[in-house]
């Protein structure tokens, strides 16, 4: 008998944390568009959509939603600095976007009007306009957040995010192309490099309704919970001083 291979929430958020790592080592070491740097980081679009699905299921599970909050909020600020110091980005880090995206979950429980509703989450997904994994994320968190129960709906979320985000993509690569004078020859590798892009979200999608079991670790779980807040801001830092000491 052929048994299914299933993964609790710990052991899918270890391999998320593993991909983002891939991701920020592209970001931080390799040349932007050379194979290697787009495959890392196309492997590490992996961590983001999983992240959006176990904070709505989070959101609905912890017991104290206030605090929920907060630790989001305090990450995102101390992930600030080693989050400019890897990148050199000027936008805001992936902690601030979840917290805008906790916020939106706020919105969709708490605030009656409809019309309210739209307008403060419209207000919330423009702010993410400035950190990283814009847009996509709270979109995704608000798919998931109306459709949750539903799996063909949220397996729906996924896919259709995933088509977003590559048309993204596509557009971002044909620009690039037109910039380097070089529209025609790279028009097929825009358009492969972007559908590749898309592979993780739908990757992100198999592993959290195909393959998750609905539990956490029954081991360690006080340590995974904090290691899942603490490796964000500490392997940016990481990476930064090695960059510093072995590169620079």
């Amino acid at each position: 008998m052929k048994t299914k291979i299933m993964l609790n929430r710990d052991e899918i958020k270890y391999f998320a944390m593993f991909t983002m790592l891939l991701n920020h080592i592209a970001h931080v070491f390799l040349a932007s568009g050379t194979p290697l740097c787009l495959v890392l980081e196309d492997i590490g679009y992996f961590t983001a959509p999983v992240m959006c699905f176990f904070l709505v299921e989070g959101y609905q599970h912890t017991r104290s939603k206030a605090n929920y909050g907060r630790r989001l909020f305090l990450f995102a600020v101390l992930s600030q600095v080693p989050y400019y110091l890897a990148f050199h980005f000027g936008n805001l880090n992936m902690f601030f976007t979840l917290f805008c995206c906790f916020l939106i979950l706020v919105v969709l429980e708490r605030v009656e009007s409809l019309l309210l509703q739209k307008i403060l989450c419209i207000l919330l997904l423009l702010v993410t306009v400035f950190s990283d994994w814009a847009v996509i994320a709270p979109l995704l968190t608000i798919l998931l957040a109306r459709n949750w129960g539903d799996k063909r709906r949220m397996w729906a979320s996924y896919v259709g995010i995933a088509l977003f985000f590559t048309v993204l993509n596509l557009q971002s690569y044909m620009m690039q192309s037109q910039i380097a004078g070089q529209a025609a020859g790279l028009t097929a590798g825009a358009v492969c490099g972007a559908l590749c892009s898309g592979i993780g979200i739908l990757a992100a999608g198999a592993a959290v309704l195909v393959f998750y079991n609905g539990e956490r670790a029954k081991r360690g779980q006080t340590f995974s919970k904090w290691f899942f807040y603490l490796f964000y801001p500490g392997h940016l830092v990481i990476l930064y001083l090695i960059k510093m000491v072995y590169i620079t």
